[in-house]
């Protein structure tokens, strides 16, 4: 199967100034844009539990995210980030155990995967990108977004996309010391837009999430979910 991306990511909740913050260290804002992501799973969160994430955002299309056998410690997480229709479908039906179809885009399978929606909301995003201080020119610019989804929730996000797992270290480095610059403390977790969703308005597909990761990294933010939300 093709390989996408790997996703380095630190997750956070922005304070206020975070903008200006990102001004003073050379951050440039590169678009502020309003989107719609729908996530779909099969009523027993399949995907879900398994730690992949299927959803298709308005304007780019169906994205699934899911979790190597390495990780990395918290609070960054690491998902292998898939685009292209035929590798998400391969991936898909590898998770739900189907046979692969011998055409059809990820639209045309859902039914046959037994796949619908399970949550679909709007965001708010100010996407920046930021070459962290002494970086080599040639690097690749680190991606900040501050989102606000239409649920009332905002977060932010420091994020890295590498080719190789040999480069995850120094992208996990370069987004540390970022996060440290922007005033994020260093044990500070956030929880997903998807996950705070599911707390508010499918409750209960929420507690089953927690149940099944109770022995195990919780997704994208999970831990202590209650207690940070207030």
């Amino acid at each position: 199967m093709a390989l996408g991306l790997i996703e380095v990511e630190r997750k956070f909740l922005p304070g206020p100034g975070i903008e200006e913050r990102l001004q003073e260290l050379g951050g440039i804002l590169e678009h502020r844009i309003t989107f719609r992501d729908s996530y779909y799973d099969t009523p027993e969160l399949s995907l879900m539990r398994s730690d992949h994430w299927l959803r298709q955002r308005e304007g780019s299309g169906w994205q699934l995210k899911y979790a190597g056998a390495a990780s990395v410690s918290e609070p960054c997480t690491k998902y292998t980030e898939l685009t292209a229709k035929s590798a998400i479908v391969a991936q898909l039906c590898e998770v739900l155990r189907a046979e692969v179809p011998r055409a059809g885009g990820v639209a045309a399978v859902l039914d046959r995967l037994g796949l619908q929606e399970i949550a679909s909301f709007v965001t708010q995003r100010s996407g920046w990108k930021l070459v962290p201080s002494g970086a080599d020119e040639e690097e690749p610019p680190l991606r900040v977004d501050l989102d606000t989804a239409d649920f009332g929730y905002a977060v932010g996000e420091v994020e890295a996309l590498v080719r190789e797992e040999a480069e995850v270290p120094a992208a996990l480095e370069k987004i540390h010391s970022v996060s440290s610059m922007l005033g994020v403390l260093v044990r500070e977790e956030a929880p997903a837009k998807l996950i705070v969703y599911l707390q508010c308005f499918r409750p209960q597909d929420y507690q089953r999430l927690l149940e099944v990761y109770s022995s195990k990294r919780k997704p994208e933010g999970t831990e202590d979910l209650d207690v940070r939300l207030g």
